[in-house]
């Protein structure tokens, strides 16, 4: 071969190579591509600033979360069987969840959470948590996962659905408390728990409703107090006896109710206020018992309607339907019908709350209770004794008989179309039965009557319409028949339980 074909020979190979290597760096990109190396994900462009306003927003839900979730336990019980028929589950559902699971014949798993009261390991929970619970089997497990077994139940209140129990520990993490009367609607707050199982966990919301009482602290003798903060933060199963914050990082209730049909959130949630809890759980923890002021009355709410009955401009006050005898109430000086309008200048405008404001007191403690009477200012100042479990609700109060007693025996009916009531007058029988000496036997109220709407129950004994003594079904009949329509009447009426109260009832137009 010449020398100039050894020449080609070489630059064609070189040329060879140059190009396979090409060929195989082409196809060695493509294979990187489809490996990812070189794919870009996401913008690449500069980042923008975020809205100083949106940050620290963040890092203020951030730090309530890490100052409250240490402070907030997990409670573990066993209980013996209960009975679940209550008037209301159907809508309002104390969760003692996550959900009841029958370990055994003779007893339930439940679960709840509680909050952290001192160092030492005092615990704030619902009392519907522990309520029932075998001392030896409540579990508190705290948010870094330490176990501890309580080693008792301190005490429970079951007027307020609260209750506190004890672990032997030291150096807890504890939340400060703040003040729920200034808790107002619109505020935000956050709910902490164990809702469903979830441990440890923050959900948000508004205060959308205060001194909401919604009948689940349903006692036989009438005296569950409720003033709840209603929330919508979201609270399920497992978060009762868990905290409610406020923006601050302050506790400033108690969660221990849901509005709902179907046992699970829709919307609504209840606690009960951290100032009403403070006043128990100390005393629980000093006295291993609550140690509550009461002032012997029956009272309600004043609405419009009866507000125009009393002669009241708009709806104040908190109506004294009767007064126990031998209590606080009855040696200051208060009858049934005064009006309460404040207690030590504070104002009490329905009747839960002036219940809170009164089981925040001691007995021995005197209050200065501003009043109505007759249209008039009064002002008493009370003592306030402990409750007796054996207090009977006093007499009717004796009025000016301005009627004639009726001069026939036999029963006479009345039937009172406009407001929905049939009356007949009482016999012995009834005489006797509910203990008076005058009135009519309300023997039917129309459904969707002003008096069913009103509250007037058959069974009812109507004892005075106003300022009148009532002593027959016709006398009756004509005291409701000379109010003009769009006029109210007072009614005091006597319940089948023996309890007395005002009922004010509008004639309709």
């Amino acid at each position: 071969m010449s020398t100039k074909s050894v020449i080609v020979a070489v630059m064609l190979i070189a040329l060879g190579i140059v190009f396979g290597v090409t060929l195989v760096s082409s196809f060695k990109g493509v294979d990187a591509s489809f490996a990812g190396e070189n794919v870009q994900l996401g913008s690449q462009t500069t980042q923008t600033k975020s809205s100083s306003s949106l940050h620290a927003l963040n890092d203020a839900y951030r730090s309530v979360a890490k100052e409250i979730i240490p402070a907030v336990v997990y409670i573990k019980v066993t209980t013996k069987p209960r009975s679940s028929s209550r008037q209301n589950d159907q809508f309002f559902f104390r969760f003692f969840g996550p959900d009841f699971q029958p370990q055994e014949p003779h007893g339930e798993m439940g679960a709840g959470s509680g909050v952290i009261l001192t160092p030492d390991g005092y615990i704030l929970t619902n009392n519907h948590v522990v309520d029932n619970a075998d001392p030896d089997k409540i579990e508190v497990v705290l948010s870094d996962t330490r176990r501890f077994k309580a080693t008792k139940v301190v005490g429970t209140d079951r007027y307020t659905d609260l209750a506190v129990i004890k672990i032997d520990a030291e150096e807890l993490p504890i939340p400060r408390l703040g003040d729920s009367d200034g808790v107002e609607v619109g505020h935000i707050v956050f709910a902490f728990g164990n809702p469903l199982g979830l441990t440890s966990t923050m959900t948000q919301g508004i205060v959308s409703a205060i001194g909401r009482n919604i009948g689940i602290i349903d006692n036989d003798d009438g005296y569950g107090i409720e003033n709840f903060i209603q929330t919508d933060a979201a609270v399920n199963p497992g978060n009762s006896g868990g905290a409610l914050v406020n923006v601050d990082g302050e506790v400033v209730g108690v969660n221990t109710a849901i509005a709902t049909t179907n046992q699970r959130y829709q919307g609504y949630s209840f606690a009960i206020p951290i100032n009403l809890a403070k006043k128990v759980a100390g005393d629980i923890i000093k006295y291993g018992k609550v140690l509550r002021g009461y002032l012997g009355v029956e009272i309600s709410s004043i609405d419009a309607t009866m507000a125009k009955a009393q002669g009241l401009s708009r709806a104040q006050g908190v109506l004294v339907n009767s007064v126990r005898p031998d209590g606080a109430a009855q040696d200051a000086g208060l009858k049934a019908n005064d009006i309460i309008l404040s207690v030590d200048g504070k104002e009490v405008n329905t009747a839960n709350q002036l219940q809170t404001v009164i089981a925040a007191k001691h007995p021995g403690d005197v209050v200065t209770l501003k009043l109505l009477r007759d249209k008039k200012p009064l002002e008493k100042k009370v003592t306030l004794r402990a409750r007796s479990e054996e207090d009977t609700v006093v007499p009717a109060v004796d009025r000016e008989d301005t009627g004639s007693k009726p001069e026939k025996a036999e029963p006479a009916t009345v039937e009172l179309e406009k407001i929905g009531l049939t009356v007949r007058n009482i016999d012995a029988e009834i005489r006797k039965q509910y203990e008076v000496d005058n009135g009519v036997f309300v023997e039917k109220v129309e459904q969707f009557s002003e008096a069913a709407q009103r509250a007037v129950f058959r069974g009812d004994v109507i004892l005075t319409a106003g300022d009148v003594q009532v002593n027959s079904a016709k006398q009756f009949e004509e005291i409701i028949r000379s109010k003009k329509p769009g006029d109210a009447v007072l009614l005091r009426v006597k319940r089948a339980s023996k309890q007395t109260q005002f009922v004010a009832i509008e004639i309709p137009k």
